[in-house]
């Protein structure tokens, strides 16, 4: 099995790692992990990498995402998500469509955002969905997000439809209960999906249903290539005896083009093009690797 990047359309009701494992058993038990959690209430877009693809997970995480997602007015439950028992009820004030733009465009911008004690960020080992299932509740520290786009696609007199354009780390289940506040009643997320992770369009989506058919006719999987999230970087490629010097873990001088631009990282390729991973540069035509691909 090569190694690359397949985008699943996860279904609803199955946790994230539940849905990689059922995967990696199509697949062959190939190594693999996803990049970026979806909750069991949550589907679409999970980028699963596999083989020498999960080497580069931390630069698909890193992307900003897109989601739709449903606001059901007048009630907050445990888990701010429809999974949660309700924990509190309150009326709902008439709504006008004018006066819910208005509060969508105060949440645009850099600003903190607290984790729900519902998540996978871990105390102490032991991750706070745990101890929130215990009845534990814990101090955390709040995160800085943006939200860059937020737009109303319908509303109701208890529901609000939007969808988001949002950096790493931001919980729609946290925004959902605050735009909720702001209207002036409780709320929680009664849907969502994850449209886009950057830089990967929704149309290449798989669902597991059609992969599952793809690999009992032998066809496989149809993957995209490892360094496709890598495109920001400035590509640096170097001959045969440089690359094989490289690739030993050596720094190599003299990269052709290697030299322009500032330091920083860089895609490494030898001149037959094969991607050879992450190396880092001086600008100054020194490269040095640092997240090498294993050999074929």
């Amino acid at each position: 099995m090569p190694s690359g990047i397949l985008l699943l359309d996860k279904p609803r009701g199955l946790s994230s790692n539940a849905a990689l494992q059922r995967v990696r058993r199509l697949l062959g038990g190939i190594k693999a992990g996803h990049a970026g959690s979806l909750d069991p209430l949550a589907t679409g877009m999970l980028p699963i990498c596999l083989g020498e693809a999960t080497k580069i997970v931390g630069d698909i995480v890193a992307g900003e995402k897109r989601y739709r997602f449903t606001v059901s007015l007048g009630s907050r439950t445990a888990s701010g998500d429809a999974e949660g028992a309700v924990t509190a009820r309150a009326d709902v004030p008439p709504l006008a469509r004018a006066a819910v733009e208005e509060v969508l465009r105060s949440f645009l911008g850099t600003q903190p955002q607290v984790p729900p004690m519902y998540s996978a960020l871990k105390r102490d080992g032991e991750p706070l969905y745990a101890l929130a299932r215990a009845g534990v509740t814990v101090d955390r520290a709040p995160r800085t997000i943006e939200l860059k786009e937020l737009k109303l696609l319908s509303f109701g007199p208890e529901v609000l439809q939007i969808e988001a354009r949002c950096s790493k780390g931001t919980y729609i289940r946290v925004l959902a209960e605050d735009i909720a506040a702001r209207l002036g009643t409780l709320g929680h997320v009664s849907a969502l999906r994850r449209l886009a992770v950057e830089p990967f369009e929704e149309a290449a989506m798989i669902t597991l249903d059609s992969l599952e058919a793809q690999c009992a006719s032998g066809g496989g999987a149809s993957l995209l290539p490892l360094d496709l999230p890598l495109a920001h970087l400035p590509a640096v490629t170097l001959d045969a005896a440089r690359a094989a010097r490289l690739l030993k873990g050596q720094a190599v001088a003299g990269a052709p083009d290697g030299g322009a631009g500032a330091a920083g990282r860089v895609r490494l390729y030898d001149d037959a093009g094969r991607f050879l991973g992450i190396g880092m540069t001086d600008g100054g035509g020194v490269v040095r690797p640092r997240r090498l691909l294993n050999p074929d």
